[in-house]
């Protein structure tokens, strides 16, 4: 999954139109104008659909008064859309040839994420975790058969990579069936423990040879789930909006709500992508953390969104919860993915404590604006559109100076 560039070197890029099936070969690490392709655009879609059901399902347990089951359903089930996701994004940068097969097989794994999808709803109101588990199944078995093609016609190092990332998921697979199988006491720690045996594969898989990602590549397919996500964040938060103004007739206490929802949104998309992070990814340790902490960056940029569905409920009265844990829905996550993305991306190009802190600090004050009432979204969105503001402002000073980050924020 995740590696330095590997030496081997194959086709200069994935041929179009459809083509006979060919040997899966390693790809150059460094060809130029890699783009993420068509596949991978219609996979990132059909992989938001999920979590927009794993966000309305949030949306309800918090609303009814049960935020924390609803919480933990939701680390669950996004953490089976987003490993699969990551784990076919770092593979097909490494191996897609664009052939018959590997589309056939792509297009498999869609199909288990939509299967997953449908079985959310159940997941959350009667913790039947069945199509849930069958959905993931099919992804990563897909993925392991990608894998073992992999490894055929490689050199022997390369060839031992695949099988053990073929070997490990397989193996995993096994272990989920504890979902369906234990009580329900008893499936967090079973969660617990089957993500961290997951995640331990690549380290387990790549131990003496690495796969041949390709960091423009990777960083353009993280930036644009990253889009795709807080796309998501604004429809659903957009849908919210209009049912309270048509249904409740709550225009006033929907405009705070929308305009500190469209500044924090904006202001997060402004914050990703202030600078290009390729660059960082020079070494399967950075690659490796970066990765794996984009499972909280893209949670809560999704769990923004469900917080913004959840104030526009309890302004108009539909959700069983205080004002402040309205507020909390909002801006707990807003705070969590600003220091994520200053832990993943913001600190390893900023100079000097003052544009350092500029993201922490407003993570802080976003978490005081949770007393504010009606006015903490709108509070909270505020704060943002500051720290954008200073950021940029404490660059230009830096680059006029000679010694600072690429301008923007964070």
């Amino acid at each position: 999954m995740m590696s330095t560039s590997s030496p081997s070197v194959g086709p200069s890029g994935p041929p179009g139109g459809h083509r006979p099936v060919r040997r899966l070969a390693a790809r150059a690490p460094h060809e130029e104008h890699r783009v993420s392709s068509p596949l991978e655009l219609l996979f990132d879609l059909c992989f938001v659909v999920a979590i927009a059901q794993a966000g309305a399902e949030l949306v309800r347990s918090v609303a009814e008064g049960h935020g924390g089951e609803g919480i933990l359903d939701y680390a669950m089930v996004f953490f089976a859309i987003w490993w699969a996701w990551m784990n076919f994004t770092w593979f097909a940068s490494a191996y897609d040839n664009d052939d018959v097969l590997y589309r056939l097989v792509t297009l498999v794994q869609i199909a288990g994420v939509l299967v997953l999808a449908a079985g959310v709803q159940r997941a959350f109101e009667r913790h039947d975790f069945m199509a849930v588990w069958l959905g993931y199944a099919i992804m990563r078995i897909a993925m392991a058969a990608q894998w073992l093609r992999a490894s055929r016609g490689s050199g022997p190092a390369e060839r031992s990579m695949a099988r053990r990332y073929a070997f490990g998921v397989l193996l995993c697979q096994i272990g989920w069936l504890g979902l369906l199988l234990l009580p329900q006491g008893g499936r967090m720690w079973l969660f617990l423990g089957m993500a961290l045996l997951e995640m331990c594969v690549p380290a387990y898989a790549e131990r003496s040879q690495t796969s041949a990602w390709h960091p423009h590549h990777i960083a353009e397919r993280y930036g644009l789930f990253t889009i795709i996500v807080l796309g998501e964040t604004i429809a659903a938060a957009t849908v919210a909006v209009k049912s309270g103004i048509d249904e409740h007739d709550a225009l006033g206490e929907m405009l705070p709500i929308a305009a500190g929802g469209l500044l924090i949104v904006f202001a997060a998309w402004w914050i990703y992508f202030v600078v290009p992070v390729h660059g960082h990814l020079r070494s399967s340790g950075r690659a490796f953390l970066w990765g794996y902490g984009h499972y909280l960056v893209f949670a809560s940029a999704a769990a923004i969104g469900a917080g913004l569905e959840v104030a526009v409920e309890r302004a108009v009265g539909a959700a069983h919860l205080s004002a402040l844990g309205a507020a909390a829905a909002v801006t707990l996550p807003t705070a969590l993915y600003l220091l994520m993305v200053w832990l993943l991306h913001a600190r390893h190009f900023k100079v000097g404590v003052a544009q350092q802190s500029v993201l922490p600090t407003a993570a802080l004050l976003v978490i005081c604006c949770t007393f504010l009432g009606r006015w903490a979204v709108l509070g909270a969105g505020i704060v943002l559109a500051l720290a954008v503001a200073t950021g940029v402002t404490l660059t230009a000073r830096g680059r006029a100076g000679g010694r600072g980050a690429p301008a923007g924020a964070g």
